[in-house]
């Protein structure tokens, strides 16, 4: 039988069949005798003679930890069934290991360190790994154990709670810090200990809070971005970088000492790598700053003393950064990637961020550039000042944009026809945002027709400029919709409908989707259609009749798909089919009917041949869905046909956003056919009650299903009384539902899981009220309860408070006498229903409403 060396070399071999076999070994090892394998590797890992250290150790490292949390746990609780002597006795031997000859082996030892202290230190295990860490680092001059004891303490940095490392962050730091001075005279180990020192500075809070020790910490980071060695002058600039993030409050000294022109200086390096980081410093600056500024202004709406300051950091150096950030941004090579990040491109993104936050100011210097490039004989030029342009047209006031953007626009539009594709299609870019921020700068009797005409052109050129021609007619279609919206009678736009629909089925028949521009053909349509006046329609009529021979052509060859690629292009093909499809229906309405047998047979067709994890399934629901609101009560005659594909996607849990849709269809044919829909309702709770006891079901599918309880009670009315009780006590069940402070996920969570409960309510109680309301009476008293929970929890979100205010006007007109009078009376009502009507946070929409729920509970408690 092969050794395990033999084994885990074999898992590298490059012949499939080998490979395969060997991490099948390996996978049975592990499964028949877990601890006896992990002994092995670790052996193995250890031995300075083999030649499969890196192997053994990655494949221990994958034996204990996994990015899947389930999984995760899963092999964590696995570890720790091991014996706690053999646990010792690996712990050991792998940190005798970070001293090995082999450095590569060495680091890969250190991930190993990291993941087993992940899973113990947590539990209070292995408590003394740092100490015995800081230890190696004290007591010896082996460079390699050095630099991989670094490597394992920024491991274990990255990846544990900050709170269980907290106590240690003295001895950590020091250590840290010491590895990472400029007198250290290896730079590997000043590079480990500078990537430490990045992954421990959110847990040395307190000791950046000291000036002293805050002062030494910059002052080493500020000399590593000054070494020899370009690796540590990245990893110098990358630790800045996190500085500012989580320490801007700390900076201004620092700003003004040092850091303004160390990374001016380092934008200029000749370093790609350097300089990248270097800007990526200062796009921080602007986000932190842009933050800073909204906590300031979100307090003062709120009335209280701002508690953030901005600096303005970003101003202030506008004058040397910005010259380097235009500079850099004309370093474009004919042969860079479109899809790799490069210096140009980070240039042009923190000249976005930077416009944003510094507003005005950054207005006039840009302009002056682009005033003199704009017609340079370097194409490189060119397109650097229409990317400029482009990059500042949000952020600055429009009193001071409008006036060059419209003299620019006749300039831009003419550059469309330049000869090199990378300024065309930053020129594409740029009337996208034209057309997105400053609509009003475009005169359609002026510019319209020679602007449409140079993106229609711009669309039969190369794949690389479609995005950007599509993406500036979709925002035309947007910000030039008729007066009246849907109901338009005519656009702007509708003389070029028929034509800009005709350009974009001509891309979408292409054979390839490079650089997606079939994908972004189909985008465009739907957003064309969405956004069209009625006297589109007949272009539409014949779009969707096209859409249709396209989506029966798709389902006649389903079969002879072969090969991965092939299918998922296939897919997506279908996949945009249906979405066009589904914004024909909801732009027609009613006027799809005529065609709606031919689309339901389509539909049904699509989801026989779909395979039940398929998100082609997803796709046809949300048609059916829009099908369903548009045809209303004369659905009902698909239903029959629909329903077994409804019932399945409720009960496929592991495919949850399926779920969620079919979920939401159940809401969608209840509104539209009324209390007709009465005689599937047993089936429709019966499924839904029994998907919020699943387990495995995804819990974002479960806010939804509540929410659908209030449209099937809203619409079958007074029939919804024989699922009252269990409703009422499934959704108090729901009530009790709480998030810690802390966890920001089951913050967002429980208001998702509170919006779906008030819906729920909502609907109830507007259902029954025109029946019976006086079944409601038991729950009243919880149900106040719950609200005025809702009401004082400071996360709750504008759309709970709006849902608040609802239902407490719902109940006042369901009880107009006076039968609720003394819960309607209570502190909290008057005051959220004032919060409602004044703050200046919430939105029109929650103002009116809790202006009428005022008026219902003033005349149900006179």
């Amino acid at each position: 039988m092969a050794s395990i060396g033999e084994i885990l070399l074999n898992t590298l071999s490059a012949d499939q069949q080998i490979r395969e076999s060997a991490t099948t070994q390996l996978e049975t090892a592990a499964n028949e005798d877990f601890k006896q394998y992990v002994v092995m590797l670790c052996q193995e890992l250890n031995n300075e003679q083999s030649q499969a250290r890196i192997a053994a150790g990655l494949a221990l490292k994958n034996a204990v930890t996994a990015r899947e949390s389930v999984r995760r746990e899963e092999m964590s609780a696995r570890w720790m069934n091991i014996d706690a002597a053999t646990r010792d006795q690996i712990k050991a031997l792998v940190l005798t290991t970070l001293g090995t000859q082999d450095v590569r082996a060495g680091i890969v030892t250190a991930q190993v360190v990291a993941a087993i202290a992940a899973i113990e230190l947590p539990l209070g295990q292995w408590e003394g790994v740092i100490r015995d860490m800081l230890q190696n680092l004290s007591s010896t001059e082996n460079t390699n154990l050095r630099q991989c004891t670094l490597q394992a303490i920024g491991y274990i940095c990255e990846t544990i709670d900050r709170d269980i490392l907290t106590s240690q962050a003295n001895s950590i730091l020091t250590a840290v810090v010491q590895g990472a001075r400029k007198d250290e005279p290896s730079e590997a180990v000043r590079l480990a200990a500078i990537g430490a020192l990045y992954n421990s500075l959110e847990f040395i809070e307190d000791n950046f809070k000291r000036e002293g020790e805050r002062n030494y910490i910059m002052q080493v980071v500020c000399e590593a971005t000054q070494s020899q060695d370009v690796q540590v002058q990245v990893s110098a600039f990358e630790c800045l970088v996190r500085i500012m993030q989580v320490y801007y409050e700390m900076m201004p000294f620092y700003m003004q000492k040092a850091l303004f022109g160390l990374t001016v200086q380092g934008m200029r390096s000749p370093h790609e790598r350097v300089a990248l980081q270097a800007v990526e410093f200062w796009s921080t600056v602007a986000e932190v700053e842009i933050d800073q500024e909204n906590y300031r202004l979100e307090a003062i709406d709120n009335g209280e003393q701002p508690t953030h300051t901005n600096y303005n950091f970003a101003k202030a150096a506008l004058p040397e950064t910005l010259p380097v950030i235009l500079e850099l941004m004309t370093k474009q090579d004919e042969d860079d990637d479109e899809d790799d990040w490069n210096l140009c491109m980070a240039a042009g993104t923190c000249l976005s961020v930077t416009a944003q936050s510094v507003g005005d100011a950054c207005v006039a210097p840009v302009i002056q550039f682009v005033e003199t490039n704009i017609r340079h004989a370097q194409w490189q030029y060119r397109e650097a000042s229409v990317m400029a342009f482009g990059s500042i047209l949000e952020g600055p006031s429009q009193e001071l944009l409008v006036p060059p953007v419209a003299q620019a626009l006749p300039f831009l539009i003419e550059m469309m026809n330049d000869p090199v594709i990378k300024v065309k299609d930053s020129t594409a870019w740029t009337l996208g945002r034209v057309s997105q921020s400053l609509a009003e700068c475009i005169k359609p009797d002026v510019h319209l027709q020679p602007l449409i005409e140079a993106l229609v052109r711009g669309l039969d050129d190369s794949n690389r400029i479609v995005s950007n021609c599509c993406l500036s007619l979709m925002n035309l279609a947007d910000q030039l919709e008729g007066e009246q919206g849907p109901d338009s009678p005519t656009s702007h736009m509708s003389p070029f409908f028929n034509g800009i629909i005709t350009a974009l089925m001509r891309i979408t028949e292409r054979n390839s989707n490079e650089s997606f521009a079939r994908t972004s053909a189909y985008e465009a349509i739907s957003i064309m259609v969405t956004h069209s006046a009625r006297d589109t329609f007949p272009t539409i009529s014949a779009l969707s009749t096209s859409i249709l021979d396209r989506l029966e052509q798709t389902i006649a060859v389903q079969n002879e798909i072969v090969g991965v690629d092939e299918r998922n292009s296939h897919m997506e093909l279908q996949s945009n089919l249906c979405s066009v499809l589904t914004n024909v229906i909801r732009r027609v309405g009613k006027d799809i009917s005529p065609i709606a047998d031919r689309i339901m047979t389509v539909l049904l067709q699509l989801s026989t041949a779909a395979s039940k994890s398929s998100t082609i399934l997803e796709d046809a629901f949300l048609a059916i869905g829009a099908l369903t609101t548009a045809l209303e009560s004369e659905f009902a005659r698909y239903l029959d046909s629909f329903a077994p594909f409804m019932f399945s996607a409720l009960s496929n849990h592991e495919e949850h956003q399926l779920c969620s849709i079919a979920v939401g269809l159940i809401g969608d044919v209840c509104r539209s056919l009324g209390s007709a829909s009465a005689s599937y309702c047993d089936n429709f709770m019966t499924t839904l009650l029994q998907n919020l006891q699943s387990p495995v079901l995804h819990r974002n599918v479960k806010p939804n299903i509540l929410s659908c309880f209030g449209d099937i009670a809203l619409a079958i009315e007074g029939q919804f009384a024989a699922y009252l009780d269990v409703t009422m006590s499934v959704l108090a069940q729901a009530c009790n539902i709480r998030a810690a402070p802390t966890d920001y996920d089951m913050i967002d969570y429980v208001n998702g899981l509170r919006e779906g409960i008030m819906d729920a309510y909502i609907g109830i109680v507007q259902g029954l009220k025109s029946s019976d309301g006086t079944l409601l009476a038991p729950h009243l008293p919880h149900l106040f309860e719950f609200m005025s929970t809702v009401y004082n929890d400071p996360e709750r979100s504008d759309a709970l408070l709006r849902s608040i205010c609802g239902l407490l006007g719902d109940l006042a007109e369901s009880f107009p006498s006076g039968e609720i009078k003394n819960l309607l009376i209570s502190e909290w009502v008057g005051q959220c229903l004032k919060e409602g009507r004044s703050s200046r946070q919430n939105s029109v929409t929650t103002k009116e409403v809790a202006r009428w729920a005022k008026e219902m509970v003033k005349r149900a408690t006179m």
